[in-house]
């Protein structure tokens, strides 16, 4: 990464400049302080105190290197959608049944085979920013970078990562536009299973999410859900607390003989962009299954 020194950066220390500027986490500017080609001022090595003059190029060894690549995650040429993609950024469309990261029982099936394969040839880091149930489909952001997951992980945390989900739900909510409030923790006698809590209970977290009917045949409804916090399960739980449970969900609520998996999707995802800020809107459309669902159960529902 290479930078001319111009006015916005002229008499400025290198540190202000990583720190201030650029962002840089306090992980990244210690490897690069540490690293023998980290930071590099007209073609020689400085220190973090080095103040910047006009016309200088500072470089910077952000870049990946064949050390940082996981070992573990073997390229696999599997069929995947990518609905957004750029040097910082790669967004996906992922299919229900995939996982989203190898795991004892899945090591060769999931989103970081895929990309390990898309960018093979290249010195390729899986950064997962947000992750996906393996039978939730949609919109999943993994960054490129190790700046760009720094950033993007800010803005998850600062709630700068708005998504929406559509979930069709097994009963129709009584309220139809609304907020679902509560706690939640995973139950104790298991590890996968979370349920709704006392705010005074081990480990409660607050989960919220903002929620809106769509359509409805007085059985089902189609739902739009955006979750505000990013509790596990979080939607599945909030409508199954509400007494509608997603259509297909064996966990928290019962299996549907017209779709294999619960019927949830990630639609849309807006996010600022780790190097300029600007917000960048993603959509993955309704896949095949979920739009079957709905036809079956006479649910109208347009993109």
């Amino acid at each position: 990464m290479d930078i001319l020194i111009e006015n916005n950066y002229e008499g400025k220390l290198i540190r202000e400049v990583l720190k201030n500027d650029l962002g840089f986490s306090v992980n990244l500017i210690k490897k690069l302080k540490f690293s023998p080609d980290g930071i590099n001022v007209n073609g020689q090595w400085v220190t973090v105190r080095y103040e910047l003059k006009r016309g200088d190029v500072l470089s910077l060894a952000v870049e990946d290197k064949p050390e940082d690549v996981s070992p573990y995650i073997i390229p696999v040429d599997l069929p995947i959608e990518v609905v957004y993609e750029d040097e910082a950024v790669t967004v996906v469309n992922k299919p229900y049944n995939m996982p989203s990261h190898p795991s004892l029982g899945h090591k060769l099936d999931t989103v970081a085979n895929a990309l390990a394969h898309r960018y093979e040839g290249t010195t390729y880091v899986f950064r997962p920013v947000n992750r996906l149930d393996r039978d939730t489909s949609g919109c999943m952001l993994t960054a490129n970078t190790r700046d760009a997951s720094y950033k993007m992980m800010k803005s998850m945390m600062n709630g700068k990562i708005r998504k929406s989900y559509i979930a069709v739900t097994d009963g129709v909510p009584a309220v139809r536009e609304g907020v679902l409030r509560s706690f939640m923790h995973r139950r104790a006698e298991s590890i996968i299973e979370r349920e709704e809590c006392d705010e005074t209970a081990p480990d409660a977290k607050p989960a919220v999410t903002e929620y809106r009917v769509l359509c409805d045949n007085g059985k089902q409804a189609v739902v739009w859900a955006s979750p505000i916090t990013g509790r596990t399960h979080q939607i599945r739980v909030h409508f199954a607390g509400i007494g509608c449970p997603l259509v297909g969900d064996t966990l928290y609520g019962t299996e549907s003989p017209l779709i294999p998996r619960h019927a949830l999707h990630s639609y849309e995802t807006v996010f600022p962009h780790p190097y300029t800020e600007e917000d960048v809107v993603v959509r993955a459309p309704v896949p095949k299954d979920i739009g079957e669902l709905m036809k079956a159960l006479g649910l109208r529902f347009e993109e």
